[in-house]
Parts: C-alpha cells; sequence; structure tokens
C-alpha cells in the first residue's frame, strides 16, 4: 500500500464510526426541486424550430384533431372560430398558440407541508415517481399484480427518498380494489402517508371532481380555490385524438385552477413518424391544441407541455428506451416548449429490461441525464420503472431515487466562489504533497462529493465477507430499512377523520365494479 494510501487511511479513521453512523442515522430530509446552473441543450437551429413550428399549424389547420364523445368541447372551439366538422376540429393557422399564450410560464404546487412546495416552470426540475404499472416486482415476490398494500409502500418509499419531490399519482395500480374505488384509496394514501405533493386521479371525470373534492378537506376549500395543490397527467389518443374521459377530467382541473400535464403518448413507428421532425410536428401539434383547449377551459389554468417519447423495436414492435432517436425528440420538445414558454414534461427511469440488471442500468442512465440537459421541469417516472412501465419494482425504485441525487449535484454546475477555485489548498499543499489533511479538504469533506447511499465501495474482502451482494441485493436490503424507518408525517386529526369519512361515503354510494 502507498505512502500516500496509508496517511490517507488513518486521516478518515479518527471519524469513521460518527460518519457511519451519520449516514444510517433515520433521515427525513428531502431536497429543495433542483435549479439547474447548467445550459439546456439545444438539438435544433432556428430555421428547423420554425419548420416544425409552421408545420404543427399546418397539421391543425388543414387535417385537424378529434375530439370524441364531447359536445361540450366542440362547442367551444366552434365558438373560438375552429371549423368543427362532426368530432374533427380544424384550428385555424395561429389560433392554437394565441390561446396558449394565457398559461402561466410557471406556478407553485403546493405541498401540505409548506417546506416541500415545488416551483414548475423556469430553470427548475421536480422528480416524481413512476406511474401506471399494474405490475409490482420485487426480489422475494417476483413479478405479481399490485395491490393496494403496495401502493402505500411506494408512497412510503416516496416520502423517504430524500431526492423524490414529489409523491406522485398511480404509483402502482392496485388490482385488488375495485375500478370505480381504488382512487379514493390511492388520494387517501398520498394525503395521509406523505406530506410532498402529489397528483389526482384522471381516469374519469368524476374521479377528478373526487381529488379536487378530497384537496379541499385537506387544505381548505379557500386555499384550493386560490391555489394550485394538483399536477395531474393528461394523457393523448396519439395521433390526434383527444376522448371525452381525459378531456373531462382535464376540464375539472382547469376549471378548479389545478395544474394538467398534456401529454401526447408516442411510440415512434406505431403513433407518429418514424423521423425525429416528424414526430416532433405531430408532438407540438397535439400539445398546441390540448393547452389552448385548457384555456378556452379557464385562461390562465396551469398546465405543462408533456412528451413521453420512445421507439419501437421493428422485430417485435416492443417499444425501446434509452435510445438516441428518444433523446433527440426530447431535446427538441424541449425547445418548442420554451418557445411557447410553457413548463416541459418529459424524460423518466426508462428501460425495457425486465429486471433491475445492466440493461436497465444502461437505459436509465442514458434516460435521466438525458431529461436534465433537455430542460425538463417536471419529471414523471423518475424512479421504479421497469418492463417497459408494466411494473414498479421495488429495488429498482430506490436505485434509481438514490442515482437522481446525481441529477441534483450535476445541475448545481461548476462552483467559481473563493471556496471553489480552491488557492488556499493548492498554496497550503503545494508540490508533492497530498490534500487529505489539508484545511480546505476537512472544511468541505462532508459536501465536496456526492456518495451513493446504496453502492459498495468495500474492498473486495469485505464485500466478499457480507455475502457478495449485488445492487439489487443491497437495494432489498435498503427498502426493508427505508419502510422500517417509516414514520407517518403528523396530520390533524380532524381532517383525517373527514378525509376518512369521505372516502368511506363515496365507496359506500356505489357497487363495486373490476372493468
Amino acid at each position: 500500500m502507498s505512502e500516500v494510501a496509508t496517511e490517507g487511511r488513518r486521516a478518515r479513521g479518527g471519524g469513521g464510526s460518527a460518519r457511519r453512523a451519520e449516514r444510517t442515522a433515520v433521515s427525513l430530509e428531502t431536497a429543495k426541486f433542483i435549479q439547474r446552473n447548467i445550459p439546456n441543450f439545444e438539438i435544433l437551429n432556428a430555421e428547423a424550430l420554425e419548420i416544425i413550428e409552421w408545420n404543427a399549424d399546418t397539421v391543425l389547420e388543414e387535417i385537424g384533431v378529434n375530439f370524441v364523445e364531447n359536445p361540450a368541447a366542440l362547442a367551444l372551439w366552434k365558438a373560438a372560430g375552429a371549423d368543427v366538422q362532426g368530432e374533427r376540429v380544424r384550428i385555424p393557422r395561429g389560433l392554437a398558440r394565441k390561446l396558449c399564450a394565457t398559461a402561466p410560464s410557471s406556478y407553485t404546487q403546493h405541498a401540505r407541508n409548506p417546506a416541500r412546495n415545488v416551483e414548475v416552470g423556469g430553470r427548475n426540475l421536480v422528480l416524481a415517481p413512476v406511474y401506471g404499472p399494474p405490475f409490482v416486482r420485487d426480489l422475494e415476490g417476483g413479478r405479481r399484480y399490485a395491490t393496494i398494500a403496495d401502493f402505500q409502500n411506494f408512497v412510503k418509499l416516496g416520502y423517504m427518498s430524500k431526492w423524490l419531490h414529489h409523491s406522485g399519482g398511480t404509483v402502482c395500480e392496485p388490482t385488488d380494489v375495485p375500478v370505480n374505488k381504488r382512487h379514493l384509496d390511492m388520494l387517501h394514501a398520498h394525503m395521509v402517508l406523505s406530506d410532498k405533493p402529489y397528483m389526482g386521479s384522471v381516469t374519469e371525470p368524476s374521479r377528478a371532481e373526487d381529488s379536487v373534492e378530497m384537496s379541499k378537506i385537506l387544505f381548505g376549500a379557500d386555499f384550493v380555490d386560490q391555489n394550485t395543490v394538483m399536477t395531474s397527467l393528461i394523457n393523448i389518443n396519439s395521433p390526434l385524438t383527444f376522448d371525452g374521459i381525459m378531456m373531462g377530467a382535464l376540464e375539472v382541473f382547469a376549471r378548479a385552477n389545478q395544474a394538467s400535464i398534456i401529454s401526447p403518448f408516442i411510440v415512434g413507428g406505431a403513433m407518429a413518424p418514424v423521423t425525429v421532425a416528424g414526430t416532433l410536428t405531430q408532438v407540438l401539434a397535439e400539445v398546441l391544441a390540448g393547452v389552448a383547449y385548457s384555456q378556452l377551459v379557464r385562461p390562465g389554468a396551469p398546465v405543462i407541455f408533456g412528451a413521453f417519447v420512445t421507439s419501437i423495436d421493428m422485430n417485435s414492435g416492443a417499444p425501446t428506451f434509452g435510445t438516441p432517436e428518444a433523446a433527440h425528440i426530447t431535446y427538441g420538445a424541449g425547445q418548442l416548449a420554451r418557445r411557447l414558454n410553457l413548463p416541459y414534461r418529459s424524460g423518466g427511469a426508462f428501460c425495457g429490461s425486465k429486471l433491475p440488471d445492466a440493461q436497465a442500468a444502461y437505459e436509465t442512465a442514458n434516460s435521466l441525464n438525458m431529461a436534465l440537459l433537455a430542460g425538463v421541469n417536471f419529471m414523471l417516472h423518475s424512479c421504479g420503472w421497469l418492463e417497459g412501465g408494466l411494473v414498479s419494482s421495488y429495488e429498482k425504485f430506490v436505485m434509481d431515487a438514490d442515482q437522481l441525487g446525481t441529477l441534483h449535484h450535476l445541475a448545481q454546475g461548476v462552483m467559481m466562489d473563493t471556496n471553489g477555485q480552491a488557492m488556499d489548498a493548492l498554496r497550503e499543499v503545494g508540490p508533492g504533497g497530498h490534500f487529505l489533511g489539508c484545511e480546505h479538504t476537512q472544511a468541505n469533506f462532508k459536501s465536496a462529493f456526492w456518495r451513493s447511499d446504496l453502492f459498495d465501495y468495500k474492498p473486495f474482502e469485505t464485500w466478499a465477507e457480507e455475502g457478495a451482494r449485488d445492487t439489487q441485493a443491497l437495494a432489498a436490503e435498503r427498502v426493508k430499512k427505508q419502510l422500517g424507518d417509516y414514520q407517518q408525517p403528523a396530520l390533524d386529526a380532524g381532517t383525517r377523520e373527514a378525509l376518512d369519512a369521505y372516502v368511506a361515503q363515496k365507496k359506500a354510494s356505489m357497487p363495486d365494479a373490476f372493468i
């Protein structure tokens, strides 16, 4: 062993036990939403952006979009000056963009713990967990249908995760609860088991109404009337179709001044053209129509420019993730969102792997870093996504949540203050010395380098003696620890009783339905 290494180990050894105790202590700290000090990566030049914007307006004017099973929407569009023939709406060039101008460029989503409010838009990035999988997986139980107990566990893991700013929405689909009632249990879990911001239900307009009513119980009716307390996902049935259920939920949230992500659901080659420019044209056309409609419902309602984009494997038809084409589209959509002065949603811990393995890690790392550089403001699926979004994985949830810390540190950029320049350290150490014991290192060692709370950096011999555990095994252990350490955030007893009573009354008012 070298002299420097030996001396370095001695220098670190004195406080080793204290640092180990600090790392293993129960912590309920949540990092503030990311504020970027690094530039966005812009892949399209001005000419390309102008072509895509012109083509998107051409799509809206000549081809149009369908608003199905929604006569009220057709009436609003007709009154606004669109050409409405049956369920097809053709929007004159420039009209959608003009309507979008009333949407705010950023907004605050309030949490029941005000310290965990998030700012959506600008240079900010808010991280939320996986959304929508019907299955869950863990190391012990394997792949299985999700239950409400799984849902509650994921909410707890999200609450315990330092780098997650948002509790999310359907972190998994609890299939043991009737379809027409599960939204009540899901919202109840987010409201009671966490004090981070959450999402509302969008699977039926009446469930969006329940989301608003339960939020009024939690925050107070007057507060909800004046503030945004939900950000919810409205998917577009690409290509160019807006269904009555999703638009009905959007109408509920817009009228209540609650935020909606207007998000095309794009699998390139299946729901959009195979080319990057063609897909971006369709994405922009769909977002323009959706955001414009939200402003017809209520000018000034908060909305997000969404882009869920992946490519397709032309042999199997399966979606692929972490690909260069998806990156190009995500970067380009970010530029288009900023030109509209709207917050931007995209990215996530995307992978097509069946297990939290090397494929999952490569694809996830590509997707997360791409989203950071693309200027994403709200990132769904930032942890827990497995098997193309079919599975919420316990182990991958904590693996991804751990790695979200790297996004926070990358976004800080390079510190160029006096401490960052480190001239005192260079003077103190001089030629031939080392920096482990110098004053500057001692003052900065806790915060100088991001450090994983999950990965194993021990010497080989120690790692082998401890069972030669791989990352999935370490993650399984961390899941158990975080669930064991979980402490429910305090909630006013009267508010809790009112929430319980609302859920019980709504459930009793209708028979169970599982389809």
